[in-house]
């Protein structure tokens, strides 16, 4: 099958994927359309900006049969084997029901990678709020002619204006700098300006002891300050790969703001210094606000973003009133998953995008959160279900699932990856060709081969559920 047959394949299969939903409590709500955002509604109906494209929405039927166990075990089994060597641990269950339909080792801790970032998503859409912004703030400093730069936590500024449209830049400094520009004129500042940078909302080391310096050092992380361009990197270019990235990220924002203003024809003299304490002015002379949080957490989870995870910790830490470090994020956003109901015992989280080797969760625990997305899609927790990959399609499963024995799953199956040097996991959902929902979790660790030697059994296994 060539290319275009794959994606005409799969594009059909996103409109019939798309015109189910699920009886009894269960919603399920695709993200048809890149960059659109659910509106939070009550749990009991659908956001319908999720199936604009469809014109015709039928509930699953509730006579459905559930699959063979003992066939959907040989055929799960039988797609694992296919990777050469490594510990595969998987759990599935049918998401109307709860029922268990397969377990390998489903309860037992592994190396989650970036799976770890739904508990993140999570917990940010749940303790932020979906259509929550942050926002990035010019303030007076002591003087008619000291600005102060103040981070709000958006990681994905732009040097340029503002695009309304896009989540990478939706905040763009040089809008930023022509707004500060006739702030400064409006109150007849005249002369040099001196720039100082506010980065306070975050506290404790930037960098996560737990990440390995090897992955620090090829780009795969960044500095996590309170602001950043393009979530910590030096272009958009350069966003969907690693590479070098800022050491000083909220100084970058600094020096390419300082230079907006220039532009803009505002004199800035001096260099760019920070902030002995946060700023506590109430003299805003300009600010520029983020997409929103449910938008960037879609990103998040569709580009699996270490960085800009991190931050959504950090954020959650400050929203729950805990320090905004490291240690912080990791228990807000275990604080707000327990209040939820999904306390994760025998877990072990140190950071929150997944990078970190020695996190630790079970295939269980990340279908206990996949199915919580799905039993609350009409919630602001929900929105999150729009950021998973599609097989085949959009995000980091883009280029899966185009061989012959998974390309019928192209379409179907909506999860997130992750992907270590020894670590390959894969967690979401599927309509198998029945009509039931069914809930998974792959993931295969202390892989000798890498983790591209088991991404095709992973693959079948998934397209397994498709088929049962």
């Amino acid at each position: 099958m060539g290319r275009t047959s794959k994606v005409l394949t799969g594009g059909l299969l996103i409109v019939a994927l798309a015109a189910v939903t699920v009886p009894a409590g269960m919603h399920l709500v695709p993200a048809l359309l890149p960059g659109e955002t659910v509106a939070a509604a009550p749990a009991a109906q659908l956001a319908p900006t999720a199936l604009s494209a469809v014109t015709g929405i039928t509930p699953l039927s509730a006579s459905a049969p559930l699959p063979d166990v003992a066939k959907l075990g040989a055929a799960l089994d039988g797609a694992l084997a296919l990777a050469a060597g490594g510990q595969f641990s998987a759990y599935v269950t049918d998401a109307s029901s709860g029922r268990v339909l397969y377990s390998n080792d489903g309860d037992s801790p592994r190396t989650p990678a970036s799976n770890l970032k739904l508990l993140t998503a999570t917990a940010a859409l749940t303790a932020l709020g979906a259509g929550t912004r942050l926002k990035t703030s010019v303030v007076a400093g002591q003087t008619p002619n000291e600005l102060v730069l103040k981070g709000g936590g958006d990681a994905m500024l732009s040097a340029g204006s503002s695009d309304p449209s896009a989540v990478m830049g939706h905040a763009g400094l040089a809008t930023l700098a022509a707004q500060t520009a006739a702030a400064l004129a409006a109150g007849g500042v005249k002369g040099p300006v001196s720039l100082r940078i506010d980065d306070h909302l975050f506290t404790g080391s930037a960098l996560n002891p737990q990440w390995d310096g090897g992955d620090v050092n090829a780009g795969e992380i960044a500095p996590i300050q309170a602001m950043a361009l393009y979530a910590g990197r030096f272009s958009a270019s350069t966003a969907d790969a690693p590479g070098p990235r800022p050491q000083d990220p909220a100084l970058a924002v600094g020096l390419s703001f300082a230079s907006a203003l220039r532009d803009a024809g505002v004199d800035v003299a001096g260099p760019i210094t920070r902030t002995a304490a946060p700023a506590t002015t109430p003299h805003i002379l300009a600010s520029v606000s983020s997409a929103t949080v449910a938008r960037q957490v879609q990103y998040l989870l569709a580009e699996s973003d270490n960085y800009l995870a991190e931050v959504m910790g950090r954020l959650v830490a400050v929203k729950e009133g805990m320090e905004a470090d490291n240690a912080g994020s990791v228990a807000a956003v275990r604080s707000v998953l327990a209040r939820l109901g999904l306390p994760l015992q025998g877990a072990v989280t140190v950071d929150n995008c997944g990078l970190a080797g020695a996190d630790l969760i079970s295939a269980h625990q990340l279908v206990q959160v996949v199915s919580h997305l799905l039993d609350h899609a009409g919630t602001d927790a929900g929105q999150a279900l729009e950021g998973l990959p599609i097989a085949g399609l959009t995000g980091t499963l883009g280029g899966r699932f185009g061989e012959p024995d998974t390309v019928e799953a192209a379409g179907l199956v909506r999860a997130k990856t992750g992907t270590l040097n020894q670590v390959s996991t894969l967690s979401g959902y599927v309509v198998n060709s029945h009509g039931r929902l069914l809930a998974f979790s792959i993931m295969g660790n202390k892989l000798a081969g890498g983790p591209a030697s088991a991404m095709p059994a992973i693959d079948a296994a998934a397209a397994a559920l498709a088929n049962s």
